[in-house]
């Protein structure tokens, strides 16, 4: 059997297109990816299973065995993922051979490219050509495969009306009105969005393939595709950027909800890609997962206005003051005194770009020096050299001195002093960020010291009884105090981790002291341990206390942010810190704001500290239906007379169909019987719901549309979803104003081939 009698598989409407003159290429093409798609498993594999195998090391070199090892087992994935689907399509140049272009490369043993990674520059006539700019291409094809099958194909030529009859007529092209395309759209949904690559268009691609420079805005509405956009520019960058690739920072994803990420999971993966960070800005904070949601909109208002960094830096500060009165200290060498220069002296020495709590340390260590200075004055200390063995000074110091070893041996004796240590930690407490921002919402005085400009209603208004539950607009506060003040367990951890380093230090010197006490051999082998540097190297540092680093804690090269017209000012400052690069890919739609968006995108972000911002429009709707779209624009229009309203392509001959809600179920029984693909039931959030607008609806009613292939969710949770049916319950009670208008918006566009509007 040919590998071609197992790859076309069109339908008897197409059978016109399995004539052999137009699949000729295709065939003997496709034979030559199978077998080297096997070599290349094969070859794969072989390395993976060396690399594994080869000695970890240590720094550098483990580091660099890690990478191969991820690398490798990346693109046997790859490989593993895709059989000859892995082809989006070919494009035949005016002068040469077809080019095929598909999801990654792939060459044969000779090294000749069978497939051209779409990301490269060299593919991208592929998506970019028009007939108004060919861009040198004489006809395009692209596949259409289901169940690793291609069901369809869409030939299109780029050359005069008679060149294109003449194509036609030699068997080389066949013209069906962008059949591969529109069938795509038309398609059944499924539970996880799909990558649509062999459907890109050249207005999308040009947003793609842009530079990661700046912040580059993908403004557009429903169906338009922003989202795809930008998860194929997220493998894009990773791709052709140096910045962003392997081991430079890497990009991080945001989306709205862990919904909404679980639905595009699949999408990064089949691109190439799996080194992409995702999270919602829940997930950006330990509070995140249990945070409700503020119930008062004039409270949550207010919150996402204050200055965070200002009102978090005032807070932060008051932790930070030196004492104003002197201290003595008692040594068993001289009396000490530590007057308020001193404290003043000591705090200065804080690295200004250090966090609070990493700063402590510094402080501590700038006292000890102080103190240090004045001990090493005393007449006394210079007689006590003898009595350092007792407070557990090393004397001996191969290579050191003994005054050098003995600083250390005072340094702990005036780290032990209590009354200095509570007086220090008075003075400059750890401090965890929970306690800092629960402080602000239950002292009235606290919170006007951080912030005078809030009036006393408003300070009032933001004081709360219960200070153990965390609301979503409490997480920016949340966030940037952490980052201010650094986890007060990392200053714990490395005093435990220098002491243990210590001990360990101390133990393997008394083991090579003995060695070299009992070494009887004539070249005295054993005496180069005497050096410090090998004692040190001794020391197995990974054995030592250490904290696991923070996966979403950045620094990152380039971060995508979807549904970006709904992030409040201090919502902004928590992805600003992970990015210093101010490198953003931001997708959004202005109309889709439930909060407002007065502001144009080149105002707004600017003001929350983003620079260079360009703004890229889509403006063709290619997943919701005419009929719907027809219904869904009056609505957001009553609102919003402005709004970006995208115009639709495609036409299903469905119309929109009002109902009664009781007959909810026997309307999504029907259509589930007759019809593949998924369905939702959008309503407003059920009062008893602990987090409204944030959970699926699951009580009542609704719990009998919860079946096989039907969610159930908020318009809030349905934003960036498609779905094939759509059932609206009571559309009305979704509230009054820009957040109601915008929720029956954005309910009704998530439909791609029937909306079912139902009532009471």
């Amino acid at each position: 059997m040919t590998v071609s009698a197992h790859v076309f598989a069109l339908p008897a409407a197409l059978a016109a297109k399995a004539d052999a003159a137009l699949i000729a290429d295709d065939e003997r093409h496709f034979e030559a990816i199978e077998r080297s798609l096997a070599q290349s498993k094969t070859e794969v594999s072989a390395s993976l299973d060396k690399a594994k195998l080869a000695p970890a090391g240590a720094g550098q070199g483990a580091l660099d065995r890690d990478f191969e090892v991820h690398r490798l087992s990346a693109r046997l994935r790859a490989l593993s993922r895709f059989g000859l689907d892995l082809c989006l399509g070919r494009m035949v140049p005016g002068e040469g051979d077809p080019v095929y272009v598909g999801r990654f490369g792939l060459t044969d043993s000779d090294g000749r490219r069978l497939v051209l990674d779409w990301r490269s520059p060299a593919a991208e006539p592929f998506f970019g050509a028009t007939h108004a700019h060919p861009m040198g291409l004489r006809s395009r094809r692209r596949y259409r495969w289901t169940l690793g099958r291609i069901t369809d194909y869409w030939d299109e030529l780029f050359v005069t009306d008679e060149l294109a009859e003449r194509e036609t007529r030699a068997g080389r092209a066949a013209l069906d009105d962008q059949s591969a395309f529109i069938a795509s759209l038309g398609s059944s949904r499924s539970p996880r969005m799909r990558d649509v690559l062999g459907t890109i268009q050249a207005d999308q691609d040009a947003i793609i393939r842009a530079g990661s420079r700046g912040a580059l805005v993908v403004d557009g509405g429903p169906g338009t595709g922003k989202t795809v956009v930008a998860l194929h520019r997220t493998a894009y960058l990773l791709y052709s950027d140096p910045r962003l690739a392997g081991q430079h920072g890497g990009v991080l994803f945001v989306g709205p909800s862990p919904a909404y990420l679980a639905y595009v999971s699949d999408v990064l993966p089949s691109l190439g890609e799996e080194s992409v960070q995702t999270c919602s800005l829940r997930e950006l904070v330990a509070e995140g997962e249990r945070a409700v949601v503020e119930t008062d909109p004039a409270v949550a208002e207010l919150k996402a206005s204050i200055d965070v960094t200002r009102v978090i830096e005032a807070a932060v500060r008051s932790y930070e003051r030196p004492p104003s009165t002197g201290l003595a200290i008692e040594t068993d060498w001289a009396d000490l005194w530590v007057d308020p220069a001193d404290w003043a002296d000591a705090f200065d020495a804080a690295d200004p770009g250090a966090a609070h709590n990493e700063a402590r340390d510094q402080v501590w260590d700038a006292l000890l020096d102080i103190l240090l200075d004045q001990l090493r004055d005393a007449d006394e200390v210079q007689e006590a050299t003898d009595e350092f063995d007792a407070y557990g000074f090393d004397s001996r110091g191969s290579g050191s001195s003994g005054v050098e070893t003995s600083d250390a041996g005072l340094r702990r004796a005036l780290a032990s002093d209590r009354e200095l240590a509570l007086a220090f930690s008075r003075a400059w407490p750890l401090v965890e960020a929970s306690e800092l921002v629960r402080l602000l919402w239950s002292s009235p005085q606290f919170l006007r010291r951080c912030a005078p400009e809030l009036t006393d209603e408003q300070v009032e208004l933001l004081q709360r009884e219960s200070s153990d539950e965390w609301t979503t607009a409490d997480l920016p506060l949340l966030d940037l105090a952490r980052r201010r003040l650094g986890d007060p367990e990392e200053s714990r951890l490395r005093r435990r981790s220098e002491a243990a380093a210590a001990a360990e230090r101390a133990r393997m010197s008394e083991v090579i002291d003995d060695l070299i006490a009992n070494d009887d051999s004539d070249m005295k082998v054993m005496s180069m341990l005497r050096g410090q540097d090998l004692r040190r190297a001794l020391v197995d540092d990974s054995a030592l206390p250490q904290r696991d680093l923070d996966q979403l804690a950045g620094p990152f090269a380039h971060v995508v942010v979807d549904e970006a017209q709904e992030l409040t000012d201090a919502e902004w400052q928590m992805l600003l810190a992970r990015c210093p690069s101010r490198s953003f890919t931001i997708v959004g739609d202005r109309a889709q704001a439930r909060q407002g968006f007065s502001e144009s995108w080149e105002e707004r972000l600017p003001r929350v500290g983003l620079g260079t911002v360009t703004v890229a429009s889509l403006t063709i709707n290619y997943r919701t239906p005419v009929e719907v779209m027809t219904e869904a624009a009056p609505v957001i229009r009553a609102a919003l007379p402005d709004a970006n309203v995208p115009t639709s392509v495609r036409s299903t001959g469905v119309p929109v169909l009002h109902a009664e809600a009781s007959r909810l179920d026997s309307i999504l029984d029907e259509w589930l019987a007759q019809h593949e693909g998924i369905a939702c039931v959008i309503a407003a959030p059920q009062p008893s719901a602990p987090s409204a607008g944030e959970r699926s609806i699951d009580d009542g009613a609704f719990a009998r549309s919860a079946r096989d292939r039907v969610s159930v969710l908020t318009p809030e949770l349905s934003k960036g979803l498609e779905f094939d049916l759509v059932v609206l319950v009571d559309p009305d009670a979704f509230g009054d104003g820009i957040r109601g208008a915008v929720d029956r918006y954005v309910a009704m566009t998530r439909a791609t081939q029937q909306l079912v509007i139902v009532t009471s």
